[in-house]
């Protein structure tokens, strides 16, 4: 007798099971059952994206209500503080605030990263009029993980049946709508559609709503936002000088000798120079003749370790001119090498080598043709 092949396994046309292959795609059932028969839409899923909001949102036309319950990620650090709350009688409080922050972080996260096409920016503000007109609602539910992934499509009154339940694997994403290899099952017994919608009710009961820090985060802080040239001024100017921002007011340390004449303008020199040398390991301080670089160096020289070789033409070099370069480190306080060439004949060096090098660029000097 001969051995009966069992070939590859063909795709039904029966769509109980949906697992993203050809013609058995998640968004495509979704496609024909909520653009022609459902009247409102419930989602519970562990992870929400607006990239999977885009690909259904021209099935949803037609729905009457959507609402989108979502579970939150949550880490050890916050698993603690959640724990906490629940002894100390805080938990409403704490899981509010805490649900609404992630919120806003995980949005802004996702729709910096998302393609930048005329679908998903015609899809993201759909979402928007659609919060703002109460037609989608979202919630998250903080208090314990929530990983289910649910869809209950509650049919127009007069309809066949009451309406359908879809579980399985796929979150409401672009992942789980098309992309990876899921498995989810269509129900449709009243049984388990009255089960699902009754189970989703308490859930959504008990849940915070995030549709403004959502509505909020994509109006004023992701790519989509709606800024005036004015904001957008604003803008470049916050982002060109952030780390100027943060940086310190005033030179830690530092010394004058009696008498000097402290300058704003030196000070903002010497914490720019103090910067760039961090980054770059080399700055140029370059200022026309009479504003103080001289001593700018010298402020400099303060805020760094080991001592400093200064290597300037000889007319600067000498003790005798009070401006000279040893008079100034010696005024400052600015640990200085011995002359070069009595460092360097060493062998091998008996002196401290120098941990930073000033070099005074003079105009005297030969140019090269």
């Amino acid at each position: 007798m001969a051995e009966k092949t069992v070939g590859p396994a063909q795709i039904s046309s029966d769509l109980t099971f949906l697992t993203n292959e050809a013609g058995s795609s998640l968004r495509d059932r979704f496609g024909v059952l909520l653009s022609k028969d459902t009247r409102y839409f419930d989602c519970l899923v562990g992870y929400f994206f607006i990239s999977g909001f885009y690909k259904l949102y021209p099935a949803l036309e037609r729905v009457e209500k959507v609402r989108i319950l979502v579970g939150l990620k949550t880490d050890q650090a916050a698993y603690q503080l959640l724990e906490e709350a629940k002894e100390m009688g805080r938990l409403h409080l704490w899981s509010h605030a805490s649900a609404k922050e992630q919120v806003s972080d995980g949005v802004l996260l996702e729709l910096e990263k998302s393609p930048d096409s005329q679908d998903v920016e015609t899809g993201v503000q759909k979402f928007v009029d659609w919060i703002r007109s109460g037609k989608l609602t979202i919630k998250a539910h903080p208090g314990e993980n929530l990983h289910a992934k649910v869809y209950v499509m509650t049919f127009v009154d007069g309809d066949r049946d009451k309406g359908r339940v879809i579980t399985g694997s796929s979150n409401l994403s672009q992942s789980g709508l098309v992309d990876n290899l899921e498995f989810n099952v269509e129900l449709k017994s009243r049984a388990d559609y009255d089960f699902a919608i009754a189970k989703f009710n308490e859930l959504w009961a008990m849940a915070v709503d995030v549709s403004k820090p959502y509505e909020d985060t994509i109006v004023n802080k992701s790519p989509y936002a709606s800024f005036t040239p004015y904001e957008l001024y604003l803008k470049f100017l916050y982002e060109y000088f952030r780390n100027e921002l943060n940086r310190p007011s005033d030179l830690e340390g530092m010394y004058v000798p009696i008498g000097f004449k402290k300058l704003k303008y030196q000070e903002e020199a010497v914490l720019s120079a103090r910067k760039v040398l961090d980054e770059y390991g080399g700055v140029f301080i370059s200022d026309v003749v009479g504003l103080g670089k001289t001593y700018m160096s010298a402020l400099l020289a303060q805020q760094l370790d080991g001592r400093c070789l200064v290597i300037a033409p000889p007319q600067l070099l000498d003790r005798e001119k009070r401006g000279s370069w040893p008079n100034v480190f010696s005024d400052f306080q600015v640990r200085q090498t011995s002359p070069i060439d009595s460092v360097m004949s060493q062998t091998p060096p008996t002196k401290t080598l120098p941990r930073s090098v000033a070099v005074n660029v003079s105009s005297s000097y030969p140019r090269p043709p």
